[in-house]
């Protein structure tokens, strides 16, 4: 954790925008922590993250880096693959734990090979497509037909009936060369956050419609917010150690927010399944970590300044076999 007084002498530059299907939801949050950072009296600015991202940096003398982008290129790993090589330190996860948290086919390996409870599903390739028949699928109807590496629920259709597929099956393919086809869990949709390597919270999400959708997540009244999550102590501070031990397993860093199901069966204990970690959660209004961090009495702009002061280069020069900062060539 850094010093305040040294980070107030820093350049701060908040990248929003981005290039992903995510983009709005993105400006959304940037603005949000660049009016927290500037009501604190950091020397912050907005920087766009497009395709001139570098430039921008390096125009605006940017010394630190809050990253508020969403999506792909920018909570993949790209960005802070591009931060680490300007030696501009960032906040949030590093480049391997966000490429890994992105991609829920290799998250989801990850937390079996470890024991994490994780739905029944199947991947299925851009030109494999025609071979997707559910009556081979060791789970039947209805599935969640989803993107492998977008967040928001961007991309995502709960199938019904086998009608229904092959349009679902091209929304997918439209984010993506790989699709992620899981069982559908009928149950309760929890949410942990994780601050600083330690969990702060649980709340469920009952969304009005079918699922917790993007539209759901980013239009008043769409959902109900249930802080805590009403759940038998014993349940939940099973989501919070689930939440924590999936953070780690990849690697996180900073703020997340881990997604997950809790499927409730009378008579017995309910069962959780985690669904993804999120190493850049919305910073929104209507966003669900600010709200679970109002709830552990963290305010906006102490959550934002406290995800600041975490910001670092996770690649020291002497690994990345540096001595010291290129002057250029």
């Amino acid at each position: 954790m850094g010093n305040r007084e040294d980070f107030k002498r820093k350049r701060i530059g908040v990248l929003m925008g981005g290039m992903s299907a995510e983009r709005e939801v993105s400006l959304m949050s940037g603005k949000a922590i660049l009016q927290a950072l500037q009501g604190l009296g950091y020397d912050a600015w907005p920087v766009e993250a497009d395709e001139q991202l570098a430039w921008r940096l390096k125009e605006k003398k940017i010394d630190v880096a809050f990253i508020g982008l969403h999506g792909r290129l920018g909570e993949d790993g790209a960005a802070q693959g591009l931060l680490e090589i300007m030696r501009i330190p960032y906040t949030g996860s590093g480049i391997l734990a966000s490429a890994l948290s992105m991609n829920k086919v290799v998250s989801r390996q990850i937390f079996m090979k470890n024991g994490l409870p994780v739905p029944r599903h199947v991947v299925v390739g851009l030109g494999n497509e025609a071979k997707f028949n559910p009556a081979h699928f060791p789970f039947s109807l209805p599935v969640v037909v989803k993107p492998t590496e977008e967040g928001s629920s961007v991309g995502v259709t709960i199938v019904l009936d086998e009608g229904q597929i092959p349009e679902a099956m091209e929304i997918a393919f439209g984010f993506g060369p790989e699709v992620l086809v899981e069982e559908y869990i009928k149950g309760r949709e929890i949410q942990v956050g994780i601050l600083d390597d330690r969990p702060i919270g649980a709340i469920e999400i009952v969304p009005k419609g079918q699922f917790y959708s993007y539209e759901a997540k980013y239009t008043e009244g769409m959902a109900e917010h249930l802080l805590p999550a009403p759940l038998p102590k014993g349940d939940y501070d099973q989501a919070l150690l689930l939440g924590l031990k999936a953070h780690r397993l990849l690697g996180c860093a900073g703020a997340t927010r881990v997604d997950m199901m809790y499927a409730e069966d009378k008579g017995r204990a309910g069962r959780f399944f985690v669904l993804e970690v999120n190493t850049l959660p919305g910073m929104t209004g209507l966003s669900l970590l600010p709200e679970i961090a109002r709830g552990a009495g963290i305010d906006f702009p102490d959550l934002v300044e406290r995800i600041l002061l975490g910001a670092c280069l996770k690649i020291p020069l002497k690994a990345a076999g540096m001595k010291a900062k290129p002057k250029g060539i």
